[in-house]
């Protein structure tokens, strides 16, 4: 034989096609495999593709309310805050307001009380002056009796004789006084 022949032969071989029957058991096992996966295995992918996508819709759903439910919490925490807020303001201006009355009634109080004190004492003051007068009458008048008693040489133990005597005596010197004083 010639060297050659299978050189040629092997030449009429195209390795880029393979031969017929090669290709018709590798075309039925595609099929055959193709089928099993679609009829066994896709279903099982598209069943767990499915639950993902619903179970990603889901939690974007949830996280929409939840993030409505917060916005609606935050605002409801800001208004209560801003109330608080207004009611601290009213409670401090009440407070400067009652603090401002309660100064001026312990004024007018302490007003009220002065005044009463003075009236007190002008009232103390005028009873010793009158308490003193009295007492200074008395021994004014004692000593006026003796005074004249012994001017006039004679006894003025006369409980009448001497009342008239001093009464002249003091109305004298109180017109003195009012006389000096108008002058002045």
């Amino acid at each position: 034989m010639n060297p050659l022949v299978p050189l040629a032969a092997a030449e009429m071989e195209n390795p880029l096609f393979p031969p017929l029957p090669e290709l018709v058991i590798g075309f039925l096992a595609f099929v055959i495999v193709f089928g099993f996966l679609a009829k066994k295995l896709l279903p099982n992918i598209n069943k767990v593709l499915e639950e993902r996508r619903e179970a990603i819709e889901g939690g974007i759903e949830k996280a929409d309310a939840a993030k409505i439910e917060a916005e609606s919490v935050l605002e409801q925490y800001k208004a209560q805050l801003a109330e608080a807020r207004h009611e601290a303001a009213r409670m401090r201006q009440e407070a400067t307001e009652q603090g401002a009355a309660i100064i001026l009634e312990m004024r007018a109080e302490g007003q009220r009380q002065r005044e009463e004190i003075t009236a007190a004492g002008h009232v103390q003051i005028e009873a010793d002056r009158k308490a003193a007068a009295a007492a200074l009458r008395q021994d004014v008048g004692k000593l006026a009796v003796e005074l004249a008693g012994k001017l006039v040489g004679e006894s003025l133990e006369d409980h009448a004789r001497q009342s008239r005597t001093v009464d002249r005596f003091l109305e004298g010197l109180e017109d003195s006084a009012s006389k000096a004083e108008a002058a002045r």
